[in-house]
């Protein structure tokens, strides 16, 4: 690692604003603990609130305060942010959307003369797929950030949760990983009062409260967090979707791999499925694979398939 990227790295993980030991930060950096005082030092003659505590247990945390300078990012993340953020604002009109398309107006503007024309170019010459698709279910942003936070860190948190009949109840976890399943996200985590894995709607849980108390990871059931939810949704009676497609596993993986599991049955077809909560999207997931399809379910989605082919062929003899 290059003393500038280790230098951005440490930044990185300061900004997080938890406590971190000098020995954790060594270990992350690949560095001493000579190098990693010798960087903040660096940190702190730039402007950066770095607070140190020494001796046993002491640590570095960086300061909050409207002091902060801004943040480091080379042009790569920049534009990345860029991308992400316009996915997110193109996503619906949620709460997440609605910060999202604030935050762009904060960072393009600020950004470097060059990376702001790439980064209005990229504003201005794309638009969403499907602008009158249901929007996502609300999520809080600073619930969904502390969560992920959560995850990243191996630390334990608190939240209040809902669950799908409204029962109210208070929830220690060992968070492992966020699952995104169509317009919703999920949270992997082993219940603590439960002692047993569960997925979490994130759109249900509020008041978020980190423990800051650090846990050994333990292996999801499966080892593939995305799994264990997609069997959960399957448990609990969720309306999946499935179909055959005939054509082979090579055509479809790049056409409609990002939104179906896809198995190969025979040589010329394929059985596909998804959790998707749109069934809009599922339709125009399966058009996109540019082969014929049979055996749809659920039943409304054949419904919607059949109308779609009837608009799109009365449109033609026009």
């Amino acid at each position: 690692m290059s003393t500038s990227t280790r230098f951005l790295r440490l930044l990185s993980l300061l900004q997080t604003h938890r406590y971190w030991s000098g020995d954790e930060l060594a270990e992350r950096l690949g560095v001493s603990l000579r190098t990693v005082r010798r960087d903040i030092g660096r940190l702190r003659e730039l402007g950066y609130p770095v607070q140190a505590d020494r001796g046993v247990g002491g640590g570095y945390q960086l300061v909050s305060g409207t002091a902060l300078p801004p943040l480091v990012l080379d042009d790569e993340e920049a534009v990345a942010l860029v991308v992400a953020l316009q996915s997110t604002v193109h996503a619906g009109s949620s709460t997440l959307a609605e910060a999202a398309l604030r935050a762009m107006g904060k960072i393009v503007p600020v950004l470097p003369a060059r990376l702001r024309q790439r980064a209005q170019a990229l504003t201005t010459s794309t638009v969403p797929l499907n602008s009158q698709s249901s929007a996502p279910d609300p999520v809080d942003p600073a619930v969904l950030v502390a969560l992920a936070q959560a995850c990243r860190d191996h630390e334990r948190i608190a939240f209040d949760y809902k669950d799908a009949k409204g029962a109210a109840s208070s929830r220690r976890v060992e968070p492992a990983q966020l699952v995104n399943v169509g317009n919703r996200y999920y949270l992997v985590a082993f219940d603590l009062d439960r002692d047993d894995w569960r997925s979490f709607r994130v759109d249900r849980a509020q008041n978020p409260s980190p423990r800051a108390l650090r846990f050994t990871p333990k292996q999801v059931p499966g080892g593939d967090a995305a799994g264990f939810v997609r069997a959960g949704l399957r448990r609990s009676g969720h309306p999946g979707v499935s179909a055959r497609i005939h054509a082979s596993v090579e055509k479809l993986e790049p056409l409609i791999g990002r939104w179906f599991q896809i198995q190969q049955t025979d040589a010329d077809s394929c059985l596909v499925s998804t959790e998707n909560m749109d069934l809009r999207w599922a339709a125009f997931g399966l058009a996109m694979s540019e082969s014929r399809v049979s055996e749809v379910q659920p039943k409304e989605l054949r419904k919607l398939l059949d109308s779609w082919s009837k608009n799109l062929v009365q449109g033609s003899e026009e």
